[in-house]
């Protein structure tokens, strides 16, 4: 909402993580016909022909896209992954309380749309796996639907999940638990409101505003414990 400036600030703080030797996701939900999409999966997880060679537009390592276009928005982005060791999350069963209006319409095979698209998409990483079975392309399943992500990391053990929704969205450690494999791995649990407002929060007010750093670090170290307790007791 605030234009080239949020732009820029956007850039300023993924560079900065990235200094920090930190894997960078932006959450961009991008997607678009083929030509378009390439553009989007150069400038997030690839790099951009530029006068003097190519390079990196944002220091991302991993985006969010949107799969809605079919194989002709994906394929330019796994490419771009498998070029250079970077990765993309498709949005599958979201976390937002009306993601049921379209992503649980049922086909006529009984599959849900979510759970098509989760087909597809472990069909999309199939060139891609690697060592460990994950390919370079993931899934959105929200951790505020924790029967769905049950159900997903039976049907689609290729692929890697991306939760959004614990915290402040009211999922939990134990719905979350759910969507890890059998070793533990296989996704990444994300809480944004939680943590960047954990002084806001009253277990966390002490800190006060001034100190919204050491507050989003004690978030940080509860919520880590909390899903380690909830894998631990699976």
């Amino acid at each position: 909402m605030y234009g080239v400036a949020g732009m820029a600030a956007f850039e300023k703080t993924m560079a900065y993580a990235k200094s920090k030797g930190m894997i960078v996701m932006a959450d961009v939900k991008r997607n678009d016909i083929g030509a378009t999409a390439a553009c989007y999966a150069n400038a997030y997880v690839g790099k951009t022909p530029m006068p003097y060679g190519e390079e990196q537009a944002f220091s991302s390592d991993i985006a969010t896209i949107n799969p809605y276009l079919g194989v002709d928005g994906i394929k330019p982005f796994t490419e771009a992954c498998a070029a250079n060791g970077t990765g993309v999350f498709a949005l599958v069963k979201t976390s937002n309380p009306s993601s049921g209006q379209l992503q649980d319409l049922k086909y006529e095979d009984g599959r849900t749309l979510y759970e098509a698209v989760a087909d597809l998409v472990e069909e999309w990483g199939a060139e891609t796996r690697g060592e460990t079975g994950y390919s370079v392309i993931g899934a959105v399943v929200g951790a505020t639907y924790p029967g769905q992500l049950a159900e997903m990391r039976e049907k689609a053990p290729h692929t890697f999940f991306l939760v959004p929704g614990y915290g402040a969205q009211g999922g939990g450690a134990e719905g979350v638990a759910k969507a890890f494999d059998d070793k533990g791995l296989g996704a990444i649990v994300n809480s944004s409101r939680g943590i960047i407002a954990a002084y806001q929060q009253e277990k966390y007010a002490s800190f006060g505003a001034e100190n919204f750093a050491e507050a989003s670090r004690a978030a940080v170290e509860d919520m880590r414990a909390d899903i380690a307790g909830a894998l631990a007791n699976r």
